[in-house]
């Protein structure tokens, strides 16, 4: 009894030790800044609804967020908790006054495309914003919990500003 005691706590050491896959608390490390690729954006009319039909009700309708992406990513955790993991970002604004800050999902239906998970730090401005004050008054913080499923095919999650990303592998 007293080897097995023994050995169960030896491998215990061992295991949160080692820097492998097999250790569970380092499947995502700590963030790592990259820089960011300018895509062209696709422009929608919004006067053309995406889906119609007579029984569509208001409910079905998503909200549109219309947050504009922060200036730099300083910072990304990603910490596990049952069932998934919490992705916190904190970046820092162009102007003070920044509210309602989201990480906002760049992927399609937040599935990983070639294995990124994507997403873009987000906050509303207020009207007659300005760029005053310590980059420490400007610096906004949103976290996302994400669902085991979703990790399942996400090798790298990657969280884009409008300068810089910060992205952390498995």
């Amino acid at each position: 009894m007293r080897k097995t005691v023994s050995a169960l706590v030896v491998s215990t050491l061992v295991l949160s030790a080692c820097s492998t896959r097999l250790n569970p608390f380092n499947w995502f490390g700590n963030g790592e800044s990259v820089p960011v690729a300018t895509a062209a954006s696709e422009e929608k009319n919004p006067l053309l609804p995406e889906r119609s039909g007579i029984f569509q009700s208001r409910r079905d309708r998503e909200a549109i967020y219309q947050g504009t992406p922060i200036e730099t990513i300083d910072e990304l955790i990603i910490e596990r908790v049952p069932g998934g993991a919490i992705i916190r970002a904190t970046g820092t604004a162009a102007v003070q006054g920044i509210y309602d800050v989201q990480l906002t999902p760049a992927n399609k239906d937040e599935q990983a495309e070639d294995g990124v998970l994507t997403y873009r730090l987000e906050g509303l401005r207020r009207d007659g914003s300005v760029a005053r004050g310590a980059p420490a008054t400007r610096q906004v913080t949103a976290a996302r919990r994400v669902t085991d499923r979703t990790l399942a095919e996400a090798r790298t999650i990657r969280v884009e500003g409008v300068q810089n990303a910060q992205q952390a592998r498995r």
